[in-house]
Parts: C-alpha cells; structure tokens; sequence
C-alpha cells in the first residue's frame, strides 16, 4: 500500500489517496501464484487486507485498486475482492468513508469485474486500458450520461451538468445523487457540487 498526501476538494473535504497494488497483496495474504487472483479464499483474503489497510488510515480515503500485475482474475476472487469490497462501503455501517476507483483493467480483466458488479447491481470507475475512464458494472443511461459529464467537468452542480447535457434539472439531480449513493463520484457536503473520482486522482499525482 502507499498513500500521498491529504488532498482537498473544497472545504472540510479532504481525502488522503491509497494505491493498493494487489499483485503484491496477494503475496503477503496468501500462498498462491501471486499474479494470479484465482479462488473465492484468495478473494476473501484480499479483500480484508484492504478492509485492513484503509481502516488503518482513519480517514476518508480513495482507494486505488491496481490490477496491473494481475495476470488472471477469476469470477469466485472478483466476486470477493471487488464486488463485495464495494458492497460492504456503501452502507450506513461502513467502516470508514473509503471510495475505490480501478486501475490497470484489461480485457481479461472486463469479463469478471463487469459481471460480479452486476449481479449485485454495483457500478464502479476504472481506469482500462486503451478506453481511459470508465464507468462499469450496472447504470442507468442517464446516470452514464451524467457521469460522463461531470467527468468532462471534473467538478460541478447539478445544474452545470444538465446544461452540458441539455437535460432537464430533476432527472440529472436524481441521476447524480444516485451515482453519489453508489459511490462512483463525490457529493460535496455543504454545496450543491459533485466530483469526479478521477479529478481526486490526478490531484495526487
């Protein structure tokens, strides 16, 4: 795991970004081939080494998921590693205030993220190879539009992203809250503007 330094978006709305490389998490939580993220135990144990390492922090965090060493990633470890890590941030009992944002998806990488991510009707950025940002897993079309948008903006209101879109203000709202609950883009706490989770990212380059 490595962290940089505390970033701010806006006042009071600070995070602190956490790159966990899972090639090398693999290595430490299990006795396997550490490329290859094969097996619902091997998931298990990846996923409380991170629960581990982000309540360590103790602090809103995003959590960046790096796949780029990962050779194989089967169905049983996404559904463990991905999908239930997600899963287990969104509601009001999480363990910290933690988002997670993917990095290094390839192709081999698609079909099992995108499909435990469905099954739980989860959504989630990811940064994959050869298409940029991303948003995967299930969305509604306006909520895709939407995000699209903000992403283009990097930080806006609602109100600014129904004007890019053209959209009327009440379906782009809900749109961008929803995004929010699922926790695929940032709702500012005491404004009505929302942030790209890439924009977080790129502050701490």
């Amino acid at each position: 795991m490595s962290s940089g330094s505390t970033m701010t978006y806006g006042p009071q709305q600070s995070f602190v970004p956490v790159s966990i490389d899972l090639h090398s998490l693999v290595r430490r939580s299990v006795a396997s081939l550490y490329s290859h993220l094969v097996t619902r135990p091997t998931g298990r144990a990846l996923r409380l080494g991170i629960e581990s390492q982000i309540v360590e922090l103790g602090d809103r965090c995003l959590s960046v998921l790096d796949f780029r060493q990962v050779v194989i990633l089967d169905y049983s470890c996404a559904d463990e590693a991905v999908a239930k890590l997600v899963l287990r941030y969104m509601g009001d009992d999480r363990p910290a205030d933690a988002y997670f944002l993917a990095r290094g998806v390839s192709d081999h990488h698609l079909d099992p993220i995108e499909a435990v991510l469905a099954r739980h009707n989860l959504a989630l950025v990811a940064e994959v190879d050869d298409l940029g940002f991303t948003l995967l897993g299930e969305v509604s079309p306006m909520e895709r539009y939407a995000w699209l948008a903000l992403q283009e903006a990097g930080i806006a209101s609602a109100d600014d992203v129904a004007k890019r879109l053209r959209a009327d203000i009440e379906e782009t709202s809900a749109a961008l809250a929803s995004l929010a609950r699922r926790r695929t883009v940032i709702r500012h706490a005491d404004t009505p503007h929302y942030c790209a989770l890439p924009v977080l990212l790129q502050a701490s380059a």
